[in-house]
């Protein structure tokens, strides 16, 4: 994910990483603010709607810091914007010694309040649809069927966040070279 130096970016940022680490429900606005190495008053200035504010804006600072690599790498074709979809996983994976994983993810399957659909899991579901629309467009574009690629696009999106989870709780990235070897043969075939 990018850099920041701004003090607010720096907060969203440093919440995106702890949110991908311990989840949601584990972490306090307090853990977030000194995590951010920012004054709590400060993260309440920033974000007076307290922690579902700064939970939202973590996880579409995550979600667009993703978002801008895989439209990057999808420009060249699919099959190596989802490989460097992979890559960027697996170097958070392995380069947290597998405690981190996905901030959206976690945000998605946590258990919000009963009754109550937070603003940080309709944020989660924004980012989803947006990975699978750049992912569904760059397949259309280059030659898959419009309601396949957009069939293909999900199941990507899903293989990779599930494997991003099986990475870390197996300690292993054994789940991911083989889901990255089953997406890229079933993106070839539809591409011919």
């Amino acid at each position: 994910m990018q850099q920041v130096g701004a003090p607010r970016e720096r907060i969203v940022a440093g919440a995106a990483e702890m949110i991908s680490r311990r989840g949601l429900n584990a972490t306090s606005i307090r853990e977030l603010s000194r995590h951010a190495e920012a004054p709590l008053g400060s993260t309440y200035h920033y974000f007076p709607g307290g922690k579902g504010q700064l939970a939202t804006e973590a996880v579409r600072f995550a979600g667009e810091s993703v978002a801008r690599s895989l439209r990057k790498e999808l420009r060249v074709g699919p099959r190596e914007g989802v490989a460097a979809f992979l890559a960027l996983w697996r170097d958070i994976v392995t380069g947290t010694g597998f405690r981190a994983g996905c901030p959206v993810l976690a945000v998605a399957v946590e258990e919000p309040p009963p009754g109550d659909v937070p603003e940080a899991v309709l944020a989660a579901a924004e980012v989803f649809a947006d990975w699978e629309h750049l992912l569904a467009e760059s397949l259309a574009a280059h030659g898959a069927d419009e309601v396949q690629a957009a069939q293909i696009a999900t199941l990507i999106v899903a293989s990779v966040e599930g494997t991003v989870a099986m990475c870390r709780a197996q300690r292993d990235t054994g789940p991911l070279d083989r889901v990255a070897a089953q997406l890229d043969a079933i993106i070839a075939a539809v591409l011919r």
